[in-house]
Order: C-alpha cells, then sequence, then structure tokens
C-alpha cells in the first residue's frame, strides 16, 4: 500500500468493497491464518519499534522514549503474544444447556472492522484494535489520526508491507478523510477518541446501523482514604500524571483528599516530582503537549483558574523558565479547591494539572461522582474494606484500580471500555475477541 495515498469518501467505499469481497470469499479463517497475520504486526514491532518512537517524538516535540517504548512497543507486543497463545481456545464453540437437545454458541468473524484511533497513544491504540478484528478472524481498515502524521505515514507505510489491501488497509488524511471513514457500512466500528466527536461518529455510524465500540474517556477521579498511606499515593497520582504530561485517556482528572491530609498530599506530590524529574526544561523524558491549540486550552484553564483566585501550586524543583521553548511543555500543577464552574472541573484536562478538592466524608465524595458524567476510570487508595466496597457498590466507572493508577487497563484478562458518557462495549483480549466476532446461537434437535 502506497502511505502517500490521498483518501476520499469513494477510495475508501472501494477500500472497504475489496475487503468485503475478500472475506466473503474466504469468510472462516483457521486460528493458524489468524495467528499467522497476529505474527506480521508483531514482527513489525519488533523490527521498527525504534523508527515508531522517533516518528512519535517528532510529533510531538519531546515524547519520552521510556514512555513510547512501554506503552506503544511492549504493551501492543504483550497484547498480541496474549493473543495468539489463547486463540485457538477462544474460538472453540461454547456449550450451553439444554433439556431437548445440543446447544452451543458459535463464534464468527463479522466481516470487515473500521478502527479510528487518536493521536495520545496512536501506536499502541491501532495495535491493539487490529490485533482483536484480526483474532476474530475479521479484514480490518485503520484510520489513524492526522495529529500525529509522521507517526501515521510510517504506520501506513509499515502495515502496508507486510499486509495486502484486502487484509489491513490504512486510510490516512484530515478531518474530512475521518467524516468519510466513518460513515462507511462497516460490520463493527472501533473508536478511540473524545466524546464530542464520539457522538458525530455515533450518528454516521447510525446511517448504516453500524454497531460501534465508543472509548470516550472522561472525568476520571482519584478518591485517598484517611487509611491509605497519603505519601506512596501521592507518588502513584503524580508520576501517573507525568506520564505523557497527562494526554492519556485514564489519567488522573483529580483528586479528593481528607482535608486534614491536603499538607501531608501536596508536599509528597511535590517530593515525587524532585525526585524524579528534578528539571523539566530538557528532560526528555518530559512529554511536550501535543500542538499549540491544546497548549493553549490548557494555559486557559489556568488563567481562569488564577483570575478565580484559586491557589495554583506549580511543580517545578528547579524553578525554571519554560517560556520561549522550542516546543509545548507545560509545568505540572496542582489546583487546590477550584470551583466546578470552572473550565478545569468541568473538561477532560489531558494534561499536567492536577485539581485537589478537599472532603471531610465519604459520602460527600460519592455524591460528587455520582452527580457527574461516568468516568472511564475511578482510583481509591486506602485499606478500609468497608469503604473500598462502598467505593465499588455506590459508582459507576469504566474500571478501577485500587491502591494503584491505570493499572486495570493495562491487563489482557480485564476487559477495557467505558460506560454512559465514557464509552460504550470493551474490547481487549477475550472481550476483544468476542467484541468483534458473532456469537452465533445455534441449537441441534
Amino acid at each position: 500500500m502506497n502511505s502517500s495515498q490521498s483518501f476520499d469518501a469513494t477510495s475508501i467505499r472501494e477500500t472497504l468493497r475489496l475487503q468485503r469481497a475478500a472475506f466473503l470469499a474466504a469468510p472462516l479463517a483457521s486460528a493458524e491464518a489468524r495467528i499467522e497475520l497476529l505474527e506480521r504486526a508483531a514482527v513489525l514491532l519488533l523490527t521498527h519499534g525504534d523508527e515508531l518512537i522517533e516518528a512519535l517524538n517528532a510529533d510531538f516535540g519531546v515524547r519520552s522514549p521510556t514512555f513510547s517504548r512501554g506503552l506503544e512497543i511492549q504493551a501492543p507486543l504483550a497484547t498480541i503474544r496474549q493473543t495468539q497463545a489463547n486463540l485457538e481456545r477462544w474460538m472453540q464453540p461454547e456449550a450451553r444447556e439444554s433439556a431437548q437437545g445440543e446447544a452451543w454458541v458459535q463464534y464468527q468473524p463479522l466481516g470487515v472492522v473500521g478502527v479510528m484511533t487518536p493521536w495520545n497513544g496512536p501506536v499502541n491504540l491501532l495495535f491493539n484494535g487490529l490485533a482483536g478484528a484480526l483474532a476474530a478472524g475479521n479484514r480490518v481498515m485503520l484510520k489513524p489520526s492526522e495529529a500525529t502524521p509522521r507517526t501515521s505515514a510510517l504506520l501506513a507505510a509499515l502495515l502496508g508491507s507486510v499486509y495486502a489491501q484486502d487484509e489491513v488497509a490504512v486510510i490516512t488524511g484530515g478531518a474530512d478523510v475521518a467524516s468519510a471513514f466513518c460513515s462507511q457500512p462497516f460490520d463493527h466500528l472501533l473508536f478511540t477518541g473524545a466524546a464530542s466527536i464520539g457522538r458525530e461518529v455515533m450518528r454516521a455510524a447510525a446511517e448504516h446501523l453500524v454497531p460501534v465500540t465508543l472509548e470516550l474517556g472522561g472525568k476520571s477521579p482519584v478518591i485517598i482514604s484517611r487509611s491509605a498511606d497519603v505519601a506512596s499515593a501521592a507518588a502513584a497520582v503524580t508520576m501517573s500524571k507525568m506520564n505523557n504530561s497527562g494526554q492519556i485517556c485514564v489519567a488522573p482528572d483529580y483528586v479528593f483528599v481528607p482535608e486534614e491530609l491536603l499538607a501531608s498530599f501536596v508536599a509528597a506530590t511535590q517530593a515525587a516530582i524532585a525526585a524524579h524529574y528534578p528539571s523539566l526544561r530538557d528532560n526528555p523524558e518530559v512529554t511536550s503537549i501535543i500542538n499549540r491549540r491544546h497548549f493553549e486550552r490548557l494555559h486557559g484553564y489556568l488563567d481562569e483558574a488564577r483570575a478565580a483566585g484559586v491557589e495554583l501550586i506549580e511543580l517545578n524543583p528547579a524553578g525554571e523558565n519554560l517560556t520561549g521553548q522550542a516546543f509545548h511543555k507545560m509545568i505540572p500543577t496542582l489546583l487546590i479547591n477550584p470551583g466546578d464552574e470552572l473550565q478545569v472541573m468541568q473538561n477532560e484536562i489531558f494534561g499536567p494539572l492536577l485539581p485537589i478538592k478537599t472532603y471531610r466524608e465519604l459520602d460527600e465524595v460519592l455524591a460528587y461522582v455520582n452527580a457527574r458524567p461516568r468516568p472511564l476510570a475511578l482510583y481509591y487508595f486506602g485499606l478500609d474494606a468497608i469503604e473500598e466496597q462502598q467505593v465499588l457498590a455506590r459508582t459507576c466507572s469504566g474500571g478501577v484500580t485500587i491502591n494503584g493508577i491505570a493499572k486495570h487497563a493495562g491487563l489482557e484478562s480485564l476487559p477495557f471500555g467505558g460506560v454512559g458518557a465514557s464509552g460504550m462495549g470493551a474490547y481487549r483480549g477475550f472481550d476483544g475477541f468476542r467484541r468483534f466476532s458473532h456469537g452465533k446461537a445455534v441449537f441441534r434437535a
């Protein structure tokens, strides 16, 4: 496939027609054939990881190479290996109970799956979607983000070198191409990105009754219990927030801390930054904000909060001045008890800003979380078993990690997805295989 190819609605539809014809001609790929298709993706990650990391760094301006290798290369490679190891078992029919005859569920491929991925984890999310769709026996069309053009072009070239276009096709282009892509009559469409775009994707998919899986993010809260180890909890939250400079869908968005522990929590975040990021400006491990639009958006949040009298605490151990830098690095900043009317408390932050709200009783925390759209992730730090169960039973989120951040999102044995405003449907591992399969009910009298 030519990575410089120009796409429009006609060429996208022609690629879909080509893939659907190939699928109908050979609809039941064996486990061996699917494993071989997955192996091609694994080899790309193994042999071209450094090139992908360089492309990511070029697109971001500065992208932590340690983070890129872990998230974008090692994580999807682990997904592929786990899928290959379990695929034959996943494909087996599931026996179901019946007193009148023999009943089972038989998983079969859907056909052609569309996958639209965002800029913040462009390799990871593309390969995760690809792994699930290929494992289920589908043909796949991929639309990476135009916000990371070098990475998207490299992905198109690499995947085009190992897959025929009727197996896996990469569609590159801007917003007009993305709009045409999500309007196609796929057999399933996976979209990861902002909720505002997710609504448009769902509207477009509805025209052809295309089933969708949406992973949309949201404001993921952290609850620090009085029973928690405040220092370790603060370090975990801070280090997670620094990953990709907070540009991760499951990043902590705001933190609830008991009012009497606020000073301890702030001091612990300052200590964590000083220990791991003694400098910011020239540190290659500190990732830039992706572009000027998002950089200015985040500074707008700070300006609004400052004008409202919110206490801002910069985590800047070396006291560096980041103005005039070549890229878009930001000083990580704590916002103490910002008002709920402020943009930083209304919108998903997607940056290194961390609002901290104090509380007296857990009930007020749960009421606050439940009064807002359901988040993609929720985090609880504490050793109180009764309180932990209250948090799990009385809140609804896509997933939860207890005494850690985002650990649930990296486990292949757990489904990953949102609920309500943070998305619909889940994928990853066996759940991804099932998401991109049709579980056909069969009964033999």
